[in-house]
């Protein structure tokens, strides 16, 4: 898949050296805007601006917008996920590791971060409905967040730092509706309260 690959070499039409450029650095410039503006008021224009390169490029490399959407979806949920799981590794307990997965969402959902908005919630929101391949994609990243919440309360019943009588994955559901709800009135510009408040909150439904 494109937003796989490390580098792309293309050649020119004309005489000249062949081109190089970045993948995963173009894709993450197209991530920046399709979070910004959606996917549909996104024009090629403004990949082309963005990512630095011609629409000839981004069509040999991408065939069309969506592919690059698709690769740009597909990059933003792996490099989500790596990020979540490496802050839930530096804990010590279930409990403390949940907590601290929270206050990252709490965080990406306050200010200029906030403001540009969840890859995953916009795609809900805006593609999911009518396009089943990226209804799939965003299934499968809200699920992936459900069952990395569920582990670390499993993990928080293990070390007894969490309640034994709760179930993991109802809570852990509970939870991605708070977290992409946070999302959600981020990218709508509205202040949220106190974060250390709002962890607290969720941290009750644990015990």
């Amino acid at each position: 898949m494109a937003a796989q690959a490390i580098r792309l070499t293309e050649r020119p039409r004309g005489p000249g050296r062949p081109r190089e450029f970045d993948i995963d650095a173009a894709l993450d410039k197209a991530i920046g805007v399709f979070r910004e503006h959606g996917y549909h008021a996104t024009s090629v224009g403004d990949l082309t601006r963005a990512m630095q390169l011609a629409s000839g490029s981004i069509y040999k490399a991408f065939k069309d917008k969506r592919a690059v959407f698709l690769a740009a979806f597909d990059r933003y949920t792996s490099q989500r996920s790596r990020q979540l799981r490496g802050i839930a590794a530096l804990a010590s307990t279930g409990r403390e590791g949940l907590r601290d997965v929270l206050a990252f969402y709490v965080k990406s959902s306050q200010g200029a971060e906030g403001r540009r908005g969840c890859l995953v919630v916009g795609s809900a929101v805006e593609l999911a409905i009518f396009d089943p391949e990226i209804a799939s994609r965003v299934a499968a990243a809200l699920k992936a967040n459900e069952a990395l919440l569920a582990e670390l309360i499993r993990q928080g019943q293990s070390d007894g730092s969490t309640s034994s009588r709760i179930d993991p994955d109802t809570t852990a559901r509970v939870m991605v509706c708070l977290t992409q709800g946070l999302r959600v009135v981020g990218k709508a510009g509205r202040p949220l309260p106190e974060a250390s408040s709002l962890v607290d909150i969720a941290m009750k439904l644990v015990g």
